[in-house]
């Protein structure tokens, strides 16, 4: 017979120490209620941590009573507090607690002197084992606050959104893993120079290397963002291709992101390196990725001028993309373009395309801005391009990334 939940109300709440503990000796199945106070930082913001820490204490109050005495109320991380009952809930129990609990709240207000307020939660709730429980709660949290608030939502490992999370902390372990054992790897592809035929430049661009394969940046970067690790990744890139020019005569383009500049590191690193491997700042060119978003914020702007200022080129990467615009480029005065590369791909086929390409030529050639176009895969696109007088070329067509570099003398039609 299943046992029913009890309609008696608790009084005691354990800490969040006492939660892990729990769940580390757990060895069976429990229901784990993550349940996430709406909105609790502008609580804060407006009315001072005071006021917010007696908000909790007031919640914790509701949460006693409206509780089942079989649940374990747990205190979590500032606006969280978990509850664990000690068996598998069906799916009609968990939507019983977790309504009663929104409803209870619903009706409710909280006193805090003249401040009077209705407090809403956002439950996510997981079946499980151990500490797997709590992640997979969180998990279930997250997911339901991409859509609403106020509600309840259950764990399931088939939602697109979990297995995107799920896939995030694959590449997060991986990512940690691949600095730690130097498994960061450059590989370049080169640009051509549309008047002589000749590779001239070399962009580099990150690998990770996991046993035999070498897998694309397209899969880990959003992981290095997340566990703050990506200003790692460009350091490994930037060591590795002074390293690799450090005896040819190429200039040579790396990826710089926001976080690069917002830690304020690259200047000094650059130089380092520039001495180490007796390569020229000039040969070196920064390309700014588009999540570079804001110039007016802190010192972005003053670090790219004083980088110029030693000689590194500036290039803005992805022209005519989300976040690229006209004042951007006016405050940066880049000596390089790089069309963003759905234009050029389409450049044949689409009119439009046709004419933003157009427009932005127009636009570099007054302003005097070399021009890189990306993405030429075909005879026929590069033809066009250099149609429209466009300096430089870089595409699948001349050749694919890779670890080594083309012979030199190299000529392209």
């Amino acid at each position: 017979m299943r046992k029913e939940l009890s309609c008696e109300r608790r009084t005691d709440v354990g800490t969040q120490e006492d939660l892990l503990t729990f769940l580390k000796a757990s060895k069976k199945n429990s229901s784990c209620f993550l349940l996430n106070i709406d909105n609790f930082s502008n609580i804060n913001n407006a009315y001072g941590y005071a006021v917010g820490n007696e908000i909790l204490t007031q919640v914790v109050t509701f949460l006693k009573r409206v509780l089942p005495t079989t649940m374990k109320l747990y205190t979590y991380h500032s606006d969280r507090f978990i509850c664990i009952e000690e068996r598998v809930l069906t799916e009609e129990e968990i939507q019983r607690v977790s309504e009663e609990i929104l409803s209870f709240f619903s009706q409710a207000e909280v006193i805090v002197g003249t401040v009077e307020l209705k407090i809403s939660l956002s439950i996510g709730v997981s079946i499980g084992i151990g500490l797997e429980n709590l992640v997979h709660a969180e998990l279930a949290v997250k997911e339901l606050r991409e859509h609403k608030r106020n509600h309840y939502n259950i764990y399931n490992k088939n939602s697109e959104f979990i297995q995107s999370q799920e896939k995030n902390i694959y590449w997060i372990l991986k990512i940690k893993e691949a600095v730690a054992n130097e498994d960061i790897v450059a590989y370049f592809q080169p640009i051509i120079n549309n008047s002589t035929g000749k590779v001239e430049k070399y962009e580099c661009l990150a690998r990770l290397r996991d046993a035999d394969e070498i897998i694309s940046p397209y899969l880990f970067l959003d992981a290095a963002k997340v566990t703050g690790s990506l200003f790692y990744v460009t350091k490994s890139l930037i060591v590795q291709s002074f390293k690799k020019f450090s005896n040819t005569s190429y200039d040579f383009s790396i990826n710089i992101t926001g976080t690069d500049l917002h830690l304020d590191y690259l200047e000094l690193f650059l130089l380092k390196n520039a001495k180490k491997y007796n390569i020229h700042p000039s040969r070196v060119i920064l390309e700014m990725l588009e999540d570079i978003t804001s110039l007016d914020s802190g010192t972005t702007l003053k670090q790219l001028h004083s980088m110029r200022e030693k000689g590194f080129q500036i290039a803005m990467d992805d022209f005519g993309a989300e976040n690229s615009n006209m004042s951007r480029l006016i405050e940066i005065s880049p000596d390089y373009l790089k069309i963003d590369g759905v234009f050029i791909k389409n450049i044949l086929e689409d009119r439009k395309c046709e004419i933003i390409v157009e427009s932005i030529v127009a636009l570099c050639k007054k302003c005097k801005v070399k021009i890189v176009a990306e993405y030429v895969h075909s005879a026929e696109v590069q033809a066009r391009v250099k149609e429209l007088g466009i300096e430089y070329s870089q595409g699948y067509y001349f050749g694919a990334p890779s670890a080594e570099l083309l012979e030199e003398g190299k000529l392209f039609s």
